[in-house]
């Protein structure tokens, strides 16, 4: 259904709006204005699949606050429209604006209503409409209470980047005197834009197919979607394959990776020039200053499988983007050759903010950190850190990308290291609904439970003791390392009678616990910060995460042996692992089951709104093509 006729429109723009030409039908042969001459197809009955991306950038509304696309996107199905309050030509925006007031009237009068649906309309000429005539102008489309924001930017600077975003084609014809610029006819295609609450595109309406009755029917469709959590609906985020009829002989994998493994590259630099909401810059260390050639080295190397012993292990294999750069199908990583590693893979979305490294909290730079996976036996199992470097030098196309970052100087020790960091740095992930509500100032933004579910994480749950806020930013994190019993009661636990045993995603059977330990390698004890420091005071010691983006990185804790947050939270609300060197802050809380609920909305709120766009970035990189153009 994807709109193929975009016709280019040639409109006046006279100094005052015209008074009803929004709001008037006129005869005109546009099929907005008259009854459709088909029937459409039911809801639900065919597929909006993801055109792209949809655009940020930052806008005024209406009361003249300054906010931004992508917050306003947020968790809703939005029809997006461009257009200008004096346009005068029928089948321009005066078209948009009255097939989404039709559409309105469609939404409000059908039993779902207008829940989760939200309309823009964002100004062409923001020398002309300001937020006043913007308000002006919505006030004939609301006489009923409906999500609908009249927007429009502080200048044709900011406006630029969102036009081409969506690839809106804009021209001003020259004013009087053959000058073009601020105040001559505006030549613009019309198009209007379906957007799901991933902030993804999934129909774009020219002239010839904007009608309040298809969109009516694709919103629903979307609705649906949305209700049922599909796997084929728009998120890049989750488990890859889904096993069931693998043991058939005809069997086609229906891997969501495999499947939309068609990234589109993000320009990671911005994060650098520009925070995401709710995180402060990011640091860059002293003798390794962040450059687009560093990351795309970096980048490269990361989802590499041949700087592993025998080329068949990558970083991005244990840290996988689709499952929050973590690993959500086993409770600890499997290494070279099936190895054991007895802990957790953890997930590096805003590692660069993080001053210690590891669970156990043994690294302090990323710089320094690549190379204890890279050298462990049961992880990519290189023999030392000269071979590796051999390694890397004899893959056509690395040696002349190291010299192109580095000045001049080879892959080593020290560049392979700053490379992979640089790249990993710029894994930022905010702006999420916490942030645009806490720091953005959206009421709206959060759900009463959500707002409930904050008020004991930052009150009598005592969650913020650890997971930090602050005024202009929040980690999530105090950076330290404490003793919450998960390692005491893990090294106190015996083997059970019977025992879960996952044969291979989302396939489990159950054994005897005697039986798993004659076949197993029994697991390695595991004293947390001991073991770094050989203090028996720091016993069982692991390091806070964040809790940004934590609805994709089940499972949880240092050893992945809590797969929900449901049980995260009721572990905390009994006290944690009682043992001589729990953590002060631990202790039994007294939540009722509601109160439990409400913490779990809240950290689903504190998915970040750009990592499926992260996930695609990843998802674009030429593995095994050094020479590539990124």
């Amino acid at each position: 259904m994807l709109a193929c006729l975009c016709l280019l429109l040639t409109v006046s723009s006279p100094a005052d709006p015209p008074a009803d030409s929004a709001s008037t039908e006129p005869a005109a042969l546009a099929p907005g204005w008259s009854a459709l001459a088909f029937d459409p197809p039911e809801p639900g009955t065919y597929r909006l699949p993801p055109i792209g991306n949809a655009g940020n950038g930052s806008v005024i509304d209406s009361d003249g606050n300054e906010t931004t696309l992508h917050g306003l996107l947020a968790d809703r199905v939005v029809v997006m429209s461009f257009i200008y309050s004096s346009c005068s030509d029928v089948n321009g925006c005066p078209l948009a604006t009255f097939v989404l007031s039709r559409l309105k009237s469609k939404l409000m009068d059908s039993p779902a209503g207008a829940e989760g649906v939200r309309f823009i309309s964002l100004s062409f000429d923001p020398a002309r409409d300001t937020p006043e005539v913007m308000r002006n102008y919505g006030r004939r489309f609301s006489e009923q209470e409906f999500d609908w924001h009249f927007l429009t930017t502080q200048s044709e600077r900011d406006l630029a980047p969102i036009l081409e975003s969506y690839g809106q084609l804009v021209v001003r014809d020259p004013v009087e005197g053959g000058e073009g610029g601020e105040g001559g006819d505006i030549s613009h295609i019309l198009r209007v834009y379906l957007v799901d609450p991933e902030k993804r595109i999934r129909n774009i309406y020219s002239v010839a197919y904007l009608h309040p009755d298809t969109l009516f029917n694709d919103i629903r469709t979307l609705r649906e979607e949305v209700l049922a959590g599909t796997p084929d609906g728009p998120s890049l985020q989750g488990p890859g394959d889904r096993k069931e009829g693998y043991e058939r002989g005809d069997y086609i994998t229906r891997s969501q990776s495999l499947e939309r493994r068609k990234g589109r590259s993000v320009d990671l630099m911005t994060y650098v020039q520009d925070p995401l909401l709710g995180l402060p810059p990011i640091p860059e260390p002293a003798g390794n200053a962040i450059t687009a050639e560093k990351v795309a080295l970096g980048r490269l190397l990361f989802f590499d499988r041949r700087l592993s012993h025998n080329d068949t292990i990558s970083c991005a294999m244990c840290h996988i983007p689709e499952q929050g750069f973590a690993s959500n199908e086993i409770a600890t990583a499997v290494g070279i050759e099936g190895r054991t590693v007895r802990r957790n893979t953890p997930t590096i979305y805003n590692v660069a903010y993080l001053e210690r490294l590891f669970h156990d909290g043994r690294e302090a730079t990323l710089e320094q950190q690549i190379w204890a996976p890279l050298l462990a036996a049961n992880e990519m199992g290189n023999p030392s850190v000269g071979q590796v470097i051999e390694q890397v030098k004899a893959i056509p196309g690395y040696q002349e990308r190291f010299e192109a970052a580095f000045e001049g100087r080879p892959p080593s020790m020290e560049t392979l290291g700053m490379a992979l960091a640089s790249y990993q740095r710029l894994l930022i992930s905010a702006a999420s609904q916490f942030d645009r509500w806490y720091y953005g100032g959206d009421e709206e933004a959060l759900t009463q439970d959500q707002v409930a579910g904050f008020a004991l994480f930052n009150g009598s749950a005592g969650c913020s003791g650890c997971h930090l806020i602050n005024e202009e930013f929040a980690l999530f994190t105090d950076n330290q390392m404490h003793n919450t019993g998960i390692g005491y009661r893990r090294s106190m636990s015996q083997a059970p009678g019977e025992l879960k045993v996952h044969i291979a995603p989302g396939v489990e059977v159950t054994m005897r616990g005697d039986v798993v330990a004659d076949a197993s390698e029994s697991p390695p004890n595991d004293l947390g910060l001991y073991e770094i420091t050989g203090n028996s005071a720091d016993r069982w010691k692991y390091r806070t995460p964040s809790l940004r983006n934590v609805t994709l990185t089940a499972p949880y804790m240092h050893d992945g042996s809590i797969t929900t947050l449901e049980k995260v939270i009721a572990f905390y609300d009994k006290g944690g692992a009682e043992n001589e060197l729990l953590a002060p802050r631990i202790r039994p809380l007294g939540l009722d089951q509601e109160q439990k609920a409400q913490l779990v909305a809240f950290l689903r709120a504190l998915t970040g709104d750009n990592v499926d766009q992260l996930v695609a970035d990843a998802f674009a990189v030429p593995v095994g093509n050094t020479n590539s153009e990124q």
